[in-house]
């Protein structure tokens, strides 16, 4: 929702008061910390002390293959494909010469495909590889049909699938690591996670910019149906290496017997 207002906002008041808007909208956040009531939380094990700490965690992550795919398909997507204020912006201004408040439409267009990627991520009882990768083919063909959107309005409407794939590719991706990790590495991991999710993104948004400028706004659109494709390809390439793995995961197992030291729900 937050995009769709946004949007909206940026359309009728303009992009300078919606970066204040979103500074003062913090405020909230700072309060509800600090509102937490401490004495009811639950406690979580934690890691033993001692050195060695993050390396256990990347020993960990090498361990669980599943983990390494999800994570390198987060990458390729998150570096690549989730440029979305690059691309619209581009498509916008470049190729339909229209200004902010069209962008802040068109990106309120694209977040009530994001809310309903939400909406049907959490009607799902456990997250899957197989949401995680079909999403990511789902995503590639959303921006490709983007790409090639003849008016502006046919590319609004590609916008909703656009944001509802990608929103079902993150959280999906987001709930597997969480849940099939143990508690012990979960907060490692999740570390780790992050740092391949949001560090990507930074280091792609020149190189989408670049191909804007240089080919123009629906190459940009290319890389991140690219980056879908190629991140649903090695998901799919994972299952067949190891179609004849079916992971569950038990805490009951001596760790010893589990493969890769904590397993997931299968493909």
């Amino acid at each position: 929702m937050g995009p769709a207002a946004a949007g909206l906002l940026t359309a009728g008041v303009g992009p300078g008061w919606v970066f204040l808007i979103n500074a003062v909208t913090f405020g909230a956040m700072v309060y509800v910390l600090l509102a937490i009531r401490s004495s009811e939380l639950r406690a979580q094990p934690k890691a033993p002390p001692g050195r060695g700490r993050i390396r256990a965690g990347f020993r960990y992550v090498l361990n669980r293959p599943d983990l390494i795919v999800v994570m390198l398909a987060i990458f390729i997507v998150g570096t690549f494909g989730l440029n979305f204020a690059v691309y619209i912006a581009a498509m916008a201004r470049t190729e339909f010469g229209q200004g902010a408040g069209v962008f802040g439409i068109l990106s309120s267009v694209m977040a009530v495909g994001s809310v309903a990627g939400a909406l049907l991520s959490a009607r799902r009882a456990r997250p899957r590889l197989r949401f995680i990768f079909g999403a990511s083919a789902a995503f590639g063909l959303a921006c490709a049909a983007a790409a090639v959107a003849p008016t502006l309005w046919i590319f609004g409407l590609t916008l909703v699938p656009v944001g509802l794939f990608a929103l079902t590719l993150m959280t999906s991706a987001n709930a597997y690591v969480q849940t099939t990790t143990e508690p012990g590495m979960r907060g490692r991991v999740m570390a780790l996670y992050f740092a391949i999710f949001l560090g990507g993104t930074p280091l792609g948004a020149p190189v989408v910019g670049w191909v804007s400028d240089a080919f123009g706004p629906r190459w940009s659109l290319g890389v991140a149906a690219a980056a879908g494709l190629i991140a649903a390809a090695v998901g799919i390439f994972w299952a067949w290496r190891y179609h004849d793995v079916r992971l569950r995961y038990d805490r009951s197992v001596p760790r010893r017997l589990r493969i890769g030291g904590a397993v997931g729900d299968g493909y």
